[in-house]
């Protein structure tokens, strides 16, 4: 095996929840979030601290949508992008969950999912919460310039999602199961030389065809036996990538059962350049969108697999190129399609 587990257990996918800024709302997925926040700064006095409140929304709407209260949450997982992941910690801190906190950039919502399935599935806890969140404007200060300075962003660079998305893990029988968890794949670090902080696609893309190779190499299955395969946020330029990595390795991705949320949050007209990013770019695709289209059956075997950029400032001002990595999990309806198991 080269990093795929199967989860014998199946833990239940039983609740998302989706908290999106004005822009992503305006995208074509709009109408399936929980809550669209017209306000960038959401009342608070920052941008740090609106992104804090974002995460703690999402977390606190999962939980309340599956009946739950914060004490029935055996343990709360997730990040953010922000510099010793302060938004996901402040919200911890209010929400009073026993937490782990989890950087892998734009790959933080899959990573959480897959260390949380594998922590019911194994019996260490009962109900897990898994959740990312980011914003533009505090990701735009921390990485790039701050908003004031108005500097033009290139063709190939994205824009962060401002939103957090949330989902719940349960083992237990009484809840509902919007989908199992079936396997996770863990990705490696992977670095092909890309330096530019603004081309974070070309960057990530060789993680995602390395997560995805493996992911099809320990299963025996091809991209065939999944109704969706889906990319965190690699954006226009990183999909179309992958789409020729994986076609260089012989196991080429249908194109009609393929889709990156980076290119879905938005609309072409929303001049967002190459497409969305952030943690928060899967987070609230997946905890509306992706689950809403499990829960009605239109697709049964879903693999979704969150791709990040782990670069920091440092690192680039000292010319280091940008590692990424893309980790996966497989959610499966109640009639998955047929394919090797």
């Amino acid at each position: 095996m080269q990093g795929t587990i199967e989860l014998r257990h199946r833990p239940r996918l039983c609740m998302g929840a989706a908290i999106a800024g004005k822009k992503e709302g305006e995208g074509p997925l709009g109408q399936g979030y929980d809550q669209i926040i017209e306000d960038d700064l959401f009342g608070e006095e920052s941008w740090e601290k609106a992104e804090c409140r974002f995460f703690y929304t999402a977390a606190d709407t999962c939980i309340r949508k599956a009946g739950l209260t914060h004490q029935q949450v055996d343990v709360m997982l997730g990040g953010d992008l922000l510099n010793q992941i302060t938004s996901a910690s402040m919200a911890a801190r209010e929400l009073k969950i026993p937490f782990l906190g989890l950087y892998g950039a734009c790959s933080t919502m899959a990573e959480s999912l897959c260390i949380g399935a594998m922590l019911v599935d194994a019996g260490h806890v009962k109900t897990a919460l898994c959740a990312a969140s980011s914003h533009f404007c505090s990701a735009e200060r921390q990485y790039r310039f701050p908003l004031e300075y108005g500097n033009q962003r290139t063709p190939t660079a994205q824009w962060t999602v401002t939103g957090s998305g949330a989902s719940l893990l349960s083992s237990d029988e009484n809840l509902p199961a919007i989908a199992r968890c079936t396997h996770v794949t863990i990705g490696r670090v992977t670095d092909l030389g890309i330096a530019d902080a603004n081309n974070m696609g070309a960057a990530m893309a060789p993680a995602a065809a390395d997560t995805l190779t493996r992911h099809f190499a320990d299963t025996g299955r091809s991209p065939a036996d999944y109704d969706l395969i889906i990319t965190g946020d690699l954006g226009r330029v990183g999909h179309d990538i992958l789409m020729e990595l994986m076609k260089e390795r012989g196991c080429p991705l249908i194109f009609e059962r393929y889709m990156d949320c980076g290119l879905q949050v938005f609309s072409p007209d929303q001049d967002v350049h190459a497409g969305g990013s952030g943690c928060g770019c899967s987070a609230i695709v997946l905890n509306s969108h992706i689950l809403e289209r499990l829960r009605t059956g239109e697709v049964r075997r879903v693999l979704f697999m969150a791709t990040g950029a782990l670069l920091s400032t440092t690192t680039s001002q000292q010319g280091e190129t940008i590692p990424g990595i893309a980790h996966a999990i497989v959610l499966e309806g109640s009639d998955p399609c047929s394919g090797a198991c």
